[in-house]
């Protein structure tokens, strides 16, 4: 592993890269961000933004990528045809070599997904990898929710995968020292749910997984913070995922009409400015930007592709604090367990098959 903590970054992945990447890495730097970055992607274009921003001491190297970026728009089938020597199957590869402790891009989810899994496999005792995001919970700081859209569909066995990764992935970047876990549910008794939903809770109770389990969690408990991490399928995350964005978006057009109503309402809103100050940044998406793909040999995380400087910064830290903790450790001592778990269960009846 390369000296000292060194992130490869996809410069040319996202909706305004690689002007907001720079931009990013500059501010992540000027906040405390102490990794090195190296850089991929055109130096053509990234020697002049780097020669504006400071950050550029920083920047360990720009290292070109051979072939155009890759778009939004190409499958995540064409993305391993055809991305050979891009900039982000070079960010990647430089995390499978050991060059790099993590990866960050905004570039093509689907892709970034497949070349990731592709080049740097999946952990032991993982069947799938899960997409974990952060929102802000009512009782403060952010609650992780996954899987946001990397599987559809999801058995028990993969439910608890998912937990064991969400529960060790929210220590390592929020500093909870047991954050608590949920299953997502349409109720939270037990016999609530679907056969998988059920059978995932049933095995977390008995598989001695070391984690604080709290059972069923409704839709509304997310917002409310009920629990630090709320697990589901790709397909049920995904839509809560984005109904939590677009209602965040409604909120903040619905009260920037109401304060610019009329002469008392914009008279009010000059009054609470500070506290209108507080409710915009915990309400920036941007300040809690950075998606993570858990369950892979090594640390790939996802920035937002309309994400903004700050936002990219927030990915940078991300990345920073896992490559700092020890959450793939103990997601390998959470997993072991599970294994010891179904050998126990399988035992029995492998012996009454026996005779």
């Amino acid at each position: 592993m390369a000296a000292g903590l060194v992130l490869s970054i996809d410069a040319m992945g996202g909706d305004a890269a690689p002007d907001i990447v720079v931009e990013g890495v500059e501010i992540a730097a000027r906040r405390g961000n102490d990794a090195r970055f190296l850089l991929h992607g055109d130096p053509a274009l990234l020697a002049p933004l780097l020669a504006r921003r400071s950050a550029a001491a920083r920047v360990s190297e720009v290292r070109p990528a051979g072939a155009p970026a890759i778009g939004m728009e190409i499958k995540p089938s064409q993305a391993l045809r055809q991305g050979k020597d891009t900039s982000l199957w070079n960010a990647v590869a430089a995390v499978e070599s050991g060059e790099a402790n993590a990866v960050v891009s905004a570039g093509n989810t689907g892709a970034y997904m497949a070349i990731a899994m592709f080049r740097l496999r999946m952990m032991q005792g993982v069947h799938r990898p899960a997409l974990a995001a952060r929102w802000p919970g009512a009782k403060g700081g952010y609650v992780v929710v996954l899987d946001v859209g990397a599987n559809v569909q999801a058995d028990s066995e993969q439910l608890v995968e998912f937990a064991i990764m969400g529960e060790a992935f929210q220590r390592a970047v929020s500093g909870v020292a047991r954050p608590t876990v949920g299953l997502l549910n349409v109720g939270a008794e037990d016999q609530k749910g679907h056969e998988e939903i059920r059978g995932a809770a049933k095995l977390i109770r008995e598989a001695n997984i070391d984690f604080a389990f709290q059972g069923f969690v409704e839709g509304d408990d997310i917002a409310k913070g009920t629990v630090d991490v709320v697990v589901t399928d790709g397909f049920t995350g995904n839509i809560a995922l984005k109904t939590g964005e677009g209602t965040a978006r409604l909120v903040g057009q619905l009260l920037r009409e109401a304060l610019t109503s009329g002469p008392f309402a914009r008279l009010g809103a000059l009054i609470a400015y500070p506290a209108l100050l507080k409710l915009r940044a915990r309400m920036d998406p941007g300040s809690f930007n950075g998606a993570v793909f858990l369950g892979l040999n090594g640390l790939v995380v996802k920035s937002h592709g309309g994400a903004n400087g700050r936002g990219y910064a927030a990915a940078l830290d991300v990345a920073a604090r896992l490559a700092r903790s020890h959450y793939r450790e103990e997601i390998a001592d959470n997993l072991r367990r599970l294994a010891a778990a179904h050998s126990s269960a399988a035992s029995p009846a492998a012996a009454q098959d026996a005779s």
